[in-house]
């Protein structure tokens, strides 16, 4: 299991955590991770400034637990999201569906997750991007079955799999509860959007 690297915290009592957490999440989706004061982030916990270095060592050992957590999320989603589908196109298919609805059903936390993560120190973002490495992982093992099946027809795996995934990404970039399309609505279009790119049929 990954671990944070930051020094030994005490004890954190998950409710208090967990409304860090969400009170992190919605302050950097908002304003940026720089622009974001802990103050911010205290304020919508409901607790003093000093409360957040009770569970967390620094303002950037928080944005870690939220990338992680977040990517460790997403990665699971897609494998749950696979499991028993045999398919080429019902893998595909499923798998854009799922990752795409998730970045905006969680698209606060989909948002720190994707776009804020530069801002992690070295050692962090490592592990962050070896999480990443295996979302992408997930994609390209899908294409390359499609490819091997005679399914897919694809030029070269590791771009379409970048454009896959940055279709997925860029729903936390834009999407909002007021826009009339549904989470599930977005990803059944990507879904859709996925197939044609690889020239498969609907599953």
């Amino acid at each position: 299991m990954l671990t944070s690297t930051s020094p030994p915290q005490p004890a954190r009592d998950a409710t208090t955590v967990d409304r860090l957490m969400e009170a992190a999440a919605h302050a950097f989706a908002e304003k940026g991770f720089h622009a974001t004061t802990t103050r911010d982030i205290a304020s919508g916990a409901g607790l003093s400034p000093a409360g957040v270095y009770v569970h967390f060592g620094s303002k950037e050992d928080l944005l870690f637990n939220l990338s992680r957590s977040g990517h460790q999320s997403a990665l699971q989603l897609l494998r749950d999201a696979l499991e028993g589908v045999e398919g080429s196109a019902e893998r595909l298919a499923v798998a854009m569906n799922r990752f795409s609805a998730w970045h905006a059903e969680q698209y606060q936390l989909a948002k720190v997750v994707q776009y804020e993560h530069q801002h992690l120190t070295p050692e962090h973002r490592a592990v962050v991007l070896g999480l990443r490495k295996d979302i992408d992982a997930q994609i390209r093992q899908v294409l390359e079955r499609g490819v091997a099946a005679g399914d897919f027809h694809v030029d070269d795996i590791g771009d379409t799999a970048l454009a896959l995934l940055s279709m997925a990404v860029d729903v936390a970039r834009w999407y909002s509860p007021t826009i009339k399309r549904t989470p599930q609505e977005i990803g059944e279009t990507n879904a859709a959007l996925a197939l044609r790119l690889v020239g498969a049929g609907h599953p």
